[in-house]
């Protein structure tokens, strides 16, 4: 099967278990929807629990044999990784605008392009992992594949979280039990044909489609399943820790953010201004550690909105198999979440700048929100606190420093945050005090080798780079009786 045949309302009937594509044991059929026409783009059938125990039981059982796999044969399985992804890489872009509505190039530049820098990162990491080193004179401290991992990732960078979760596990060991998004559930579908192709042993990775309610909660408490990674709200994430918690199970949680950007007053403010609103705009705002708030000082304000609307005006929006920066949102209810927020923004007494409620002029199908900045925004404010997840951002003034990071640490959220300054030593200074898992300056792109994850409501433990093979890894003490 493959899903890349015009994708003209693909039917995918079968789940990926055991190293072979099967039938579901139950379950509905529901449609994936286009977001940029709102037409049905394919038909997946959502699991049950009976599918998530046959999943299990096959990860279990091929976790015998590959949790003793040598460092070489788990690089060589990555490798061919590698090469197969390379060859299918326009089958996930063209999956990504089907499924997500990404504009072509940002789809396979950047949501496909990932997927390649976290393989590369992984592979690079595992040739020289340290799995055992000496403790003093009688102990060896050892670091083994904590066993099967049951992955449910999210619908916004969907290569990104399944990369970032399979490639580590599969890099140290473990196996695993995968619930894409059934909102975007393609491109999980032909990563699965990658790794069918590439060789990965049967059972070692497995494929359920299905709802939270359904699939991911089997998934979260089953006992068969030692750890549990969930991207995505931090509302959800808190139940898959609770239903996790029976079985007492080692939880991973990527949550959800609302990430400050504080300008210092030092700042070219035109290219700061300019640099938030295109990196929050990117995925159309569908991105948990996007700068949704921007600090300016307080006096800078109404400059900041003349720059702010002037740099939105040259966003370009539309058709996402054109050439256009942004694209729909994902689904209706996403685009109805946005507006209720856009709409609880104008009753705050915010200053709307630019955007607003309503798709943009001229386009009557597809989820598409206008890009929107509201400034004189107040920390107190439902926009300043809760996260939006559309093209929305909200400008706070603050009287100095010491207020500027009093207001970008007064949330519940701590994923990302970001410092601009004309001196890298204030930015610095500025940036060891935010409670923020990862923090940017002056523009700073992604670092696949840096560690990714959330302080406070954000999540725990950390992805990317050569740190996230401790999240898949158990730790133990060898004790001789006596030195060697």
């Amino acid at each position: 099967m493959s899903i890349r045949e015009g994708l003209q309302c693909v039917t995918i009937p079968r789940f990926y278990i055991d190293g072979d594509w099967v039938e579901p044991l139950g379950g509905n059929a529901i449609h994936v929807i286009n977001p940029a026409n709102e037409q049905p783009a394919g038909l997946i059938t959502l699991g049950t629990a009976a599918d998530v125990d046959r999943a299990v039981k096959a990860a279990r059982t091929a976790f015998a044999s590959f949790s003793r796999s040598s460092r070489q044969e788990r690089i060589d399985i990555l490798s061919s990784i590698l090469n197969v992804y390379a060859k299918r890489h326009a089958d996930l872009g063209a999956a990504l605008t089907e499924e997500l509505g990404a504009p072509t190039k940002f789809a396979m530049e950047l949501q496909a392009g990932v997927g390649l820098a976290h393989l590369q990162t992984a592979i690079n990491a595992l040739k020289n992992y340290e799995f055992e080193h000496p403790q003093g004179p009688r102990t060896v401290v050892r670091r083994e594949p904590i066993g099967v991992v049951g992955m449910i990732t999210p619908w916004n960078w969907p290569i990104n979280q399944i990369m970032v979760n399979v490639i580590p596990a599969l890099a140290t060991g473990c196996t695993a039990v995968h619930k894409p998004s059934e909102v975007a559930p393609f491109t999980a579908h032909v990563l699965a044909e990658i790794f069918h192709e590439a060789g990965v042993p049967k059972g070692v990775y497995n494929l359920v489609d299905g709802d939270g309610a359904t699939v991911g909660a089997a998934i979260s408490a089953h006992p068969g399943v030692d750890m549990v990674s969930f991207t995505g709200s931090t509302a959800a994430g808190i139940d898959v820790a609770k239903r996790a918690a029976d079985t007492v199970k080692r939880v991973h949680q990527e949550l959800g953010g609302k990430s400050p950007n504080i300008i210092l007053d030092d700042a070219n403010f035109v290219t700061a201004i300019t640099e938030n609103i295109y990196r929050l705009m990117l995925n159309s705002g569908q991105t948990c550690h996007a700068p949704t708030r921007m600090l300016v000082p307080q006096n800078q304000m109404e400059g900041a909105k003349q720059i702010a609307k002037q740099v939105v005006a040259s966003i370009t929006y539309g058709d996402p198999k054109t050439d256009v920066y942004m694209g729909p949102v994902v689904s209706e209810r996403q685009w109805d979440r946005i507006q209720r927020l856009i709409k609880t923004g104008i009753d705050e007494g915010a200053t709307l700048v630019t955007g607003g409620m309503g798709r943009p002029e001229n386009m009557k199908v597809g989820y598409y929100v206008k890009p929107t900045v509201f400034a004189d925004v107040e920390n107190t404010m439902a926009i300043a606190r809760e996260e939006i997840f559309g093209p929305v951002l909200a400008i706070i003034g603050y009287t100095d420093v010491d207020d500027a990071v009093t207001i970008a640490n007064d949330t519940v959220y701590g994923l990302g945050a970001y410092v601009q300054s004309a001196s890298i030593e204030k930015a610095r200074a500025v940036a060891d005090r935010l409670q923020a898992g990862v923090v940017y300056i002056n523009g700073a792109s992604e670092d696949t080798e840096a560690p990714f994850g959330g302080y406070k409501m954000s999540g725990n433990g950390r992805e990317w780079g050569e740190l996230a093979f401790s999240e898949f890894l158990e730790t133990k003490a060898v004790i001789h009786a006596t030195a060697d």
